[in-house]
């Protein structure tokens, strides 16, 4: 089973975040848009699945719903999914979504099956503003440390299952099994980010009762970089 490592989760308690104001290093946020219809992305979820397990990345799969009419519905399909991966493909000036499609950090997008490329990118050294998140008494609790210059973004929480097994049985991956991994199953904006320590929550009872993890993004507004980020396990 692919579980993310422990050692870029928060550390500690968030009470005890707030005497860390400073940048640190992060995980690189690998985003990877796919379907079970889309013939040319087992590889890519194949990589996702192996890069889920690196301690510097945070590997994401959202899930599209516009190959569901080409013979098989994606179980995972989200609007929201879509609706991100056109606003990067303006604010990174694609001509198109498409699949397999992978966004580095907000920054940048790559072919999903080019490990090459991606893996190029991967190995910078990162930094960005701190994160603390924890899970207990029924909510998700998230604080974001300052940042100095100030800086501004959007705080989202992505829940997501780490792994699942699907037989499929008709479009273009026809009698596939299909591994996937890191799976989206729910996208929120918490609320906004101004460069202040600032704190945020949601209910778990809130999530999709399939989310096994939770990760939370800082960006820049407009869906721009992403600046910060952590990780934790629900169960």
């Amino acid at each position: 089973m692919a579980v993310l490592p422990r050692k870029f989760l928060a550390a500690g308690a968030l009470l005890c975040f707030s005497a860390v104001a400073r940048a640190q290093s992060r995980p690189a946020v690998v985003e990877l848009f796919t379907s079970e219809g889309c013939s040319s992305c087992p590889p890519a979820e194949g990589y996702i699945g192996e890069l889920a397990q690196r301690s510097d990345v945070l590997a994401l799969s959202y899930h599209v719903d516009y190959w569901d009419d080409l013979g098989w519905r994606d179980r995972f399909g989200l609007s929201e999914a879509v609706q991100r991966q056109r606003v990067y493909a303006v604010t990174l000036r694609s001509p198109s979504v498409y699949t397999p499609q992978v966004v580095v950090d907000g920054q940048g997008d790559y072919l999903g099956s080019d490990r090459g490329a991606i893996g190029r990118v991967l190995s910078r050294n990162r930094s960005g503003v701190p994160v603390g998140l924890s899970v207990r008494d029924g909510e998700v609790q998230v604080e974001v440390g300052a940042q100095t210059p100030a800086a501004s973004g959007d705080v989202v929480l992505v829940a997501y299952l780490r792994k699942a097994v699907s037989a499929i049985g008709r479009g273009e991956n026809a009698g596939r099994t299909l591994h996937e991994f890191n799976i989206v199953r729910a996208i929120r904006t918490l609320g906004r980010w101004e460069g202040g320590m600032k704190r945020f929550h949601a209910q778990i009872a809130s999530l999709p009762p399939d989310s096994t993890d939770v990760a939370v993004l800082v960006q820049r507004s407009g869906q721009g970089s992403i600046v910060g980020t952590a990780t934790r396990a629900l169960r």
